[in-house]
């Protein structure tokens, strides 16, 4: 072998050597590399498996249902108003009303002043104090019951708006509403909504059927949040929350409901309206959800918009009789004196009313309206209201242990009590027919047991009813539970002498009570009290 082969054979070799130590390097860079990574991911989640997202399964859908179903009726309302000047939050919706606890001491309640909570407006409320020509706003809810674009909401949702506009899910147009009519001591109104067409009206159900422990749906928009959907249970019935009221007999539910939720659908599990949301029962500042919220019975619902939609009001018969609340202890210990187990004492007549007309007195106990027992005040409120004004009604009473039968002409509710049950039109036709000023005030007349019901020991005068907000008597300090005795320096015996002195004022003209408060701490001592003021335009 030549040296040229030698040389040759040694470079092959030489080259060889290089590229196999180069290919164990990259070999060994290669495994060392993988092992690393391999440990840093081992570092991370050891033995770990990636998350698999399941094909879509139906579940259940009842709810989800309900909500398609009914949520082209739910609407949201949305008021404008122009403040009063002196405007401030109003626990009891947009007019707030001061209601005393009957012969009770109107001292500390334990801080439950704000319990009935309604659910009128937005947190701006009525406006600033400081700014009283800025436009106020608030929301509210609606549920359309008439393709006619009629629509059920609540009273105080819609009550003295300069303009009403409504919008309904997936539609961003607002339509222009009117108000049909309203309901005061339901706390109802029916609404119609102009320019809109295909509307599609809820299934109305039957609230009678509604049974403690049911499914209940709520539908509205809380905090304007449009086209909320809660869900709970019917909790109670015929929960009565305030005592003043006797047509507020609702349907108690735990689904959440807040401010602005008011005159939105309650539903039950086949997706039918059984009541249309009205109050909240709530201590806290919010006046937020707490589980317990309540609801017009449908059924009652219907009878007061099948009276708007006919007549534009709402007429109810009535005897013309006050009395004492069944569930009450006073109640008991008087049908207990006059030997009855059940039945309603008779605590006043109305003079010249029905009852009075037909010989029913003070301190008759109703037994029975035309054969029918009537066990409590909820019976006798119940068939006198719905019996049309003009009917007869054959009325047994106990007195002095002997049952004597009376009949009696229905006559019509607001006329026989005008303070209380007259309409918010008629009230306001009143007043401009009799006077140019509003004292903003609701009196009742006093007979003599009344008087000595409440301690009174002197003769004459008016029981203030409630005070409005932001009125002329909440001005010049007058409160729920005063009994007035002179106005203006002339006695008063009625609340016909009050409407007549009234009558005669004019803005700007001086005004002077005399009146009995009771005081606190003073085992219900009345003591004389006197409030004064000046009649401001505009009121």
């Amino acid at each position: 072998m030549s040296i040229f082969d030698r040389l040759r054979t040694q470079k092959f070799l030489s080259f060889t050597l290089v590229l196999f130590t180069l290919s164990i390097g990259i070999v060994i860079g290669t495994l060392i590399n993988s092992g690393v990574k391999a440990a840093k991911d081992s570092q991370v989640a050891p033995g770990a498996t990636p998350l698999v997202i399941p094909n879509p399964v139906e579940l259940s859908n009842t709810f989800s249902q309900i909500a398609k179903q009914v949520e082209p009726s739910v609407v949201n309302i949305s008021t404008t108003y122009l403040p009063k000047a002196t405007a401030r939050p109003t626990p009891r919706g947009g007019k707030r009303q001061v209601m005393p606890p009957d012969d009770q001491d109107q001292g500390d309640n334990g801080g439950m002043d704000d319990f009935f909570q309604r659910f009128f407006g937005s947190p701006f409320g009525n406006g600033a104090p400081d700014m009283p020509q800025r436009r106020g706003y608030a929301l509210g809810s609606g549920v359309v019951v008439d393709q006619a674009g009629y629509i059920l909401t609540n009273n105080h949702v819609v009550d003295k708006a300069d303009r009403i506009q409504v919008k309904f899910t997936g539609d961003p147009t607002e339509y222009d509403a009117k108000v049909v009519g309203v309901d005061a001591p339901t706390d109802l109104a029916v609404i119609r909504v102009e320019g809109k067409k295909n509307l599609v009206a809820a299934k109305i159900g039957n609230s009678d059927a509604v049974q403690v422990g049911d499914w209940a749906i709520a539908i509205g928009s809380p905090f304007g949040l449009q086209a909320t959907v809660t869900a709970g249970i019917i909790s109670a019935k015929e929960r009565d929350v305030d005592p003043e009221s006797q047509f507020q007999h609702f349907l108690q539910t735990d689904a959440a409901i807040n401010p602005g939720n008011s005159g939105g659908p309650l539903l039950n599990i086949r997706g039918e309206v059984i009541g249309i949301n009205t109050a909240i029962a709530t201590t806290s500042a919010s006046r937020g959800y707490q589980g317990v919220g309540f609801a017009m019975p449908m059924n009652m619902a219907a009878q007061v918009y099948n009276q708007i939609i006919k007549n534009g009001k709402v007429t109810r018969g009535g005897i013309g009789v006050s009395f004492v609340p069944s569930d009450t202890d006073k109640a008991r210990a008087l049908l207990k004196e006059a030997g009855a187990t059940e039945g309603v004492f008779v605590e006043a007549v109305t003079s010249g009313g029905a009852s009075d007309k037909a010989g029913i007195k003070d301190g008759d106990i109703i037994v029975a309206l035309n054969g029918k027992p009537v066990r409590n005040g909820s019976d006798l409120v119940d068939t006198v209201t719905t019996t049309p004004v003009g009917t007869s009604l054959d009325i047994a009473v106990l007195r002095d242990h002997k049952r004597q039968n009376f009949r009696v002409v229905v006559g019509d509710l607001a006329q026989l009590f005008p303070e209380r049950f007259g309409s918010g039109n008629e009230q306001e036709s009143n007043k401009a027919e009799g006077s140019a000023v509003s004292l903003g005030m609701r009196l009742e007349n006093l007979t003599d047991q009344r008087r000595e019901g409440l301690g009174l020991k002197e003769k004459g005068g008016v029981r203030v009813y409630s005070v409005e907000t932001d009125s002329f008597a909440e001005d010049i300090g007058l409160q729920a539970g005063d009994v007035l005795t002179s106005f203006n320096h002339q006695a008063i015996n009625s609340v016909d002498d009050v409407t007549r002195v009234r009558d005669t004022l004019k803005p700007g003209d001086p005004v002077t009570f005399r009146m009995l408060r009771k005081a606190r701490g003073t085992n219900g001592e009345w003591t004389p009290a006197f409030a004064a003021g000046t009649l401001p335009n505009g009121r």
